[in-house]
């Protein structure tokens, strides 16, 4: 069996950006799903790493990020996936989590060959790096519940896309690190 990484894509944010307004009841959805997947990766002993834009603060390291996310109006979306001690932390400018970050560096170093990737946006950031982790030869996962989008028709149609032209496996996240808690 290939080593697997949790990867959570976008997910400390502070939804003061264009188009938040359209995201949050899906990320809302989406929260307590990606907390059970961290909570079952880090009992399992899965690496789980945070991948998270930068907002443009080029002198923020991921404490800052989390704090000022913490300190926002929705903070009750950020708590439950906050990054515990052993978690990783990648900063990135753009939608890919490989697009001019270490990441791919970070995984080989690490034996991982498998991603199961979770976060938001479905139809951005998601579709971007599972496209450049298939490129890349990782094995990719999504687990559809666990993603969170802006318009549901493009996320369902970026699904659909990643299934297949990236091989990506979609399924349910109670299909990953032995279900439900």
């Amino acid at each position: 069996m290939s080593k697997t990484a949790l990867i959570v894509i976008d997910m400390i944010n502070t939804y003061d950006h264009e188009d938040a307004e359209l995201l949050l009841p899906s990320a809302k959805a989406v929260v307590p799903v990606v907390a059970g997947l961290l909570r079952r990766a880090r009992r399992d002993g899965v690496p789980v790493i945070y991948v998270n834009d930068n907002f443009g603060e080029w002198r923020s390291h991921h404490g800052e990020l989390l704090g000022h996310a913490l300190a926002g109006p929705h903070a009750g979306l950020v708590e439950p996936l906050k990054p515990d001690e052993a978690s990783l932390f990648v900063l990135k400018a753009r939608h890919s989590v490989f697009y001019e970050t270490p990441l791919e560096y970070l995984l080989r170093q690490q034996g991982v060959e498998q991603l199961v990737l979770c976060g938001q946006v479905t139809e951005q950031c998601v579709l971007y790096s599972s496209l450049d982790a298939h490129i890349r030869h990782f094995g990719v996962v999504v687990p559809r519940d666990a993603v969170a989008h802006i318009h549901p028709d493009l996320a369902d149609a970026a699904l659909c896309m990643m299934e297949r032209n990236m091989g990506a496996r979609v399924c349910e996240s109670r299909d990953l690190f032995g279900g439900q808690d």
